[in-house]
C-alpha cells in the first residue's frame, strides 16, 4: 500500500510537480481554504479575520507564504534533478530576521528573471499584504530584488 503523503506548497526549491495540473490546482485550493477557516475560527475577534494570519501560520511562515502565492496563481520556480533551475517564479526560503521569509523571483540562467522580478514581485507583495502579512521589497547583492515578509506588527504578542 503506498504511503500518503501530505500536502505541501511550492516553495521554489522542489521539483517540478508531476502529477496532473488539475490535481495540484484542487489540492492548493482545498489547503488555502482550510487555512482561512483556521483564521475565521482562530480570529473572531477581527473585524476581517481572513486578513490576519492564524497562529499556525505565525509559527510556519515560510509554508504559509508559500501556500498565499501558490494560492494566488503565481508560479513556483523549481530545480531539476542535479539542482539547476528549470522554472522561472518565486522562491520562498528562512529571511534574515526570526520568523521572517525571504521570496525572491528566479529562473534558469537566461530566462530573464532578473527583468521580470520587480511586476512579479509586486504581485507578490499584493498577495500577501491582502492576507495580513508585511512584504518589504528591498535590492540584494547584484541590484536583484527581493522581498522580506514578516507578521504584522503586535501578531506575535
Amino acid at each position: 500500500m503506498p504511503q500518503e503523503r501530505g500536502f505541501e506548497p511550492a516553495t521554489g526549491d522542489g521539483p517540478e510537480f508531476s502529477e496532473g495540473t488539475e490535481v495540484r490546482i484542487a489540492e492548493v485550493r482545498t489547503a488555502f481554504e482550510g487555512m482561512l477557516q483556521i483564521r475565521r475560527l482562530t480570529g473572531a475577534d477581527h473585524a476581517d479575520p481572513e486578513g490576519v494570519p492564524a497562529p499556525w501560520e505565525l509559527n510556519r511562515p515560510l509554508r504559509a507564504v508559500a501556500l498565499a502565492l501558490e494560492a494566488a496563481g503565481i508560479p513556483a520556480s523549481a530545480v531539476g534533478a542535479s539542482g539547476e533551475r528549470v522554472i522561472t517564479g518565486y522562491r520562498v526560503c528562512d529571511g534574515e530576521a526570526p520568523g521572517s521569509v525571504r521570496v525572491e523571483w528566479t529562473g534558469p540562467p537566461g530566462s530573464g528573471a532578473a527583468h521580470d522580478e520587480e511586476e512579479a514581485l509586486a504581485r507578490c507583495v499584493t498577495t500577501l499584504r491582502r492576507l495580513g502579512w508585511t512584504a518589504l521589497l528591498y535590492r540584494g547583492p547584484r541590484r536583484r530584488r527581493f522581498l522580506e515578509v514578516e507578521a504584522p506588527p503586535g501578531a506575535r504578542s
